[in-house]
């Protein structure tokens, strides 16, 4: 086997299992772990995995953020039910900003009944969910494409964003720390930032398992957000937090917001 062939085949076992021992990909892949050593460094030296004793994880961590393949597994009727619940809140003719994240990109599959609209995204899946789609108006922001998050970025998607205006904007995050929204990667911060920027309404859609999680680069506060969407409610002193800080969070199950 080919070394891209084997290194893009341990990422393929990855994006299965979160986790690999050394032990194990030298066995399937018939090399030394030496060499498989030397993969995984390479690997991790390009943001695509994290070294762990004995092996390697795309797990995420307050530094790392796993692959979209294995987030897309993560907590998945969750995320279509958040996706759903985002998308009834689009009205005809509106334009729409959705961002690379997981769970935002799953608003895309939901947008048939709202037509016709503008979408606005660096998100692959969402690129490819809606090219043909009839009544949808795509503006595929432009920039380097990231295999890791499955989307673009850089100058030219920034750019771009600066230069266009949106009704509603659809942004993920991997960790909510406190009231605050943070993210592992500071180029995907600032795009999330700037599309937060271009549009009148902002809504933040999360999992549950993103709350008490930390990540490396602040994105924004929760209150930046006309709200916070998620499929569970959090623990009773996140709950609390939010609050005190007038974070308004809805629980899709119900589609209002707790308390009304």
């Amino acid at each position: 086997m080919k070394l891209n062939d084997r290194r893009q085949g341990i990422m393929d076992v990855l994006a299965e299992t979160g986790t690999a021992s050394v032990d194990d990909l030298s066995l399937r892949f018939g090399v030394s772990k030496m060499t498989i050593h030397r993969d995984l460094d390479e690997l991790e030296g390009g943001g695509l995995l994290r070294k762990v004793r004995g092996g390697a994880s795309i797990q995420s961590s307050a530094r790392f953020e796993s692959d979209f393949r294995y987030r897309q597994t993560l907590a998945a009727d969750e995320k279509d039910r958040i996706a759903a619940a985002a998308a009834a809140l689009i009205e005809p003719g509106q334009t729409v900003i959705i961002d690379d994240g997981s769970t935002a990109g799953r608003v895309a599959m939901h947008l048939t009944d709202q037509r016709p609209l503008t979408v606005i995204t660096n998100n692959l899946t969402a690129i490819n969910a809606l090219t043909a789609a009839p009544g949808i108006q795509l503006i595929a922001l432009g920039g380097l494409y990231s295999s890791k998050f499955n989307g673009f970025f850089g100058i030219l998607c920034e750019e771009a964003l600066r230069s266009l205006r949106a009704d509603v904007a659809f942004l993920s995050s991997s960790a909510i720390h406190g009231v605050s929204a943070f993210h592992q990667d500071p180029e995907v911060v600032q795009s999330k930032r700037l599309m937060l920027d271009a549009a009148e309404r902002g809504y933040l859609l999360v999992d549950h398992s993103k709350f008490g999680r930390s990540a490396l680069h602040f994105l924004a506060e929760l209150s930046a957000f006309d709200a916070v969407m998620t499929g569970e409610t959090p623990s009773a002193d996140h709950r609390a937090a939010l609050d005190a800080a007038d974070v308004h969070l809805h629980i899709v199950d119900s589609l209002r917001e707790e308390g009304e």
